[in-house]
């Protein structure tokens, strides 16, 4: 009995504990929802302010980065007299033999007055300028406007075309400058601002991000490493400034793609693809112009193809890290040490070759009379070739046609006539044929005359190719070029020549 009545007190005591309990945890959460409600909105209000107040210092940021570098950046106007013939003259009648009976035979037509305008960015206190070389491009007189409202006139100290960086001079002092950056050290998506007169739109800026590093594209400067942008470029921006978030400048704007796949010198504006001059290029092109007046750039004499997937296996190589030799030029620099046609560079100095464009900037980069030692890949086996560089050659075209050796005799009549194999239709190149295609005439082998849409050569060879080997064998006729075709099981390795630039392409096997 006595158990019966201790169990049921001991049941009451923990009910009530258990009551007590609940109780207590309903009323706190009834006084937490009561006090929690208020806290609530004071904590979103709290949040709301926190993220103005972030937004605010994230602005006042941007700002005081723009606010120092913007004086640095300045507004260049150029004028360029043309001078007029008869067909281009200045008054339009005075041409015309009716009209000249008014005018007079003697009528003098006028000379032409060209106006362009372009930014620049200060790069010492004393009054050096950066900017495209195709700012100040045959000017005849060049205004520089700066922040403070002064106009000075500019003279050029000197200008790479190739890639197309350029020098001017004002007489200033205590300048305000903008620091270089380390180009290298910009990645993909980092915070930059275009700084420059778009249309005459004096000091614009805008924000974008680094969209991509070293493109190459296929344009009028030859020497290209361009870091891309979305940031807004448009015309009037060349030669201005690209800066970092810290307000350095990692590159000088240069060029714009259009809808029409343009630059800056045609129609249009911005979409988003913008293209800047690397400061790392701009400041070693600078300082070279600076120095004496002009640039030195190494020369190997080669010319350079990228590796693709296909190529790598028929070259005996791992990956596509690297850069096949197309042309060797006749007593060039790479042809006195030995490089031959075919051979594959996959290192310069120690340093891995990730492209052809790659180990082009690498060999500019060194002075002339510098030797560069290379990693090679021939025929499959290792070895290494010490380059002494020459003296990069200038003008439009940086390296001379392969002077090639004649390959024998002319072929018989029998070796003229069209042939076809694996889609690809082939004639036996004539000497007509090599001058109409702009190839030394020593050149054998035969001209692509057709390509079957559906064929796997359609992707990689089209018509007016010159195919020089196959299977890195000579060819001399298009008999011959059939026969190693058609005996070649999977794919097939040629030789091709260019309007006179020799490379490689694989034909996908059957």
């Amino acid at each position: 009995m006595s158990n019966t009545v201790q169990f049921r007190r001991s049941t009451a005591i923990l009910t009530l504990v258990a009551a007590s309990i609940g109780g207590g945890l309903i009323a706190a959460f009834a006084v937490m929802t009561r006090t929690h409600a208020p806290v609530y909105v004071t904590a979103r209000a709290d949040t709301q302010g926190q993220a103005t107040q972030r937004a605010t210092q994230l602005s006042d940021s941007f700002a005081d980065i723009i606010e120092k570098a913007s004086p640095a950046v300045v507004e260049i106007s150029s004028t360029r007299i043309i001078k007029a013939s008869a067909e281009q003259q200045g008054n339009p009648f005075s041409a015309d033999p009716f009209f000249r009976q008014f005018f007079g035979p003697n009528a003098r037509p006028r000379d032409q007055r060209e106006r362009g305008l372009g930014s620049g960015v200060i790069v010492t206190g004393s009054g050096y300028i950066l900017t495209n070389n195709h700012v100040i491009e045959k000017a005849t007189s060049l205004k520089v406007k700066l922040t403070d409202g002064r106009e000075l006139t500019g003279k050029v100290v000197g200008a790479d075309p190739q890639t197309d960086v350029a020098v001017v001079k004002i007489n200033a002092d205590n300048l305000p400058t903008l620091p270089f950056a380390n180009s290298e050290g910009a990645r993909v998506g980092d915070l930059c601002f275009a700084i420059g007169n778009p249309f005459g739109e004096e000091h614009t800026v805008t924000m974008g991000i680094v969209s991509a590093k070293n493109r190459v594209l296929q344009r009028n400067t030859y020497i290209q490493n361009f870091i891309q942008t979305d940031a807004a470029i448009n015309p009037g921006n060349s030669g201005g400034a690209l800066i970092n978030a810290r307000g350095q400048l990692i590159g000088m704007n240069t060029m714009i793609l259009t809808g029409g796949g343009g630059g800056f010198g045609e129609e249009g504006g911005n979409i988003g693809i913008g293209f800047a001059v690397p400061s790392n290029l701009a400041k070693s092109v600078m300082d070279q112009i600076m120095k004496s007046g002009k640039v030195s750039r190494g020369y190997m004499g080669v010319t350079l193809q990228p590796l693709s997937a296909e190529l790598a296996q028929q070259f005996g190589v791992k990956d596509t890290r690297g850069a096949i030799v197309g042309d060797v030029t006749s007593g060039g620099p790479g042809d006195k040490a030995g490089l031959k046609s075919g051979d594959v560079i996959v290192a310069i100095d120690g340093k891995h070759v990730e492209g052809a464009d790659d180990l082009t900037m690498d060999v500019i980069s060194h002075a002339p009379g510098s030797t560069v030692t290379l990693d090679v890949s021939r025929n499959g086996k290792p070895m290494q070739i010490q380059v002494t560089l020459g003296q990069r050659p200038g003008g439009v075209d940086w390296n001379k046609p392969n002077q090639q050796q004649d390959n024998g005799d002319e072929e018989d009549n029998g070796g003229n006539g069209n042939t076809s194999v694996r889609g690809i239709t082939v004639e036996t190149l004539t000497a007509d044929m090599t001058q109409q295609l702009g190839i030394a005439e020593s050149v054998r082998g035969v001209v692509v005359d057709s390509v079957d849409a559906d064929s796997p050569a359609a992707d990689v060879l089209g018509r007016g190719v010159v195919i020089t080997a196959v299977n890195r064998q000579p060819i001399h006729n298009a008999q011959e070029f059939r026969r190693l075709v058609s005996e070649a099981k999977g794919n097939v390795l040629v030789t091709v020549n260019n309007a006179g630039q020799s490379g490689f392409v694989v034909i996908p096997g059957k």
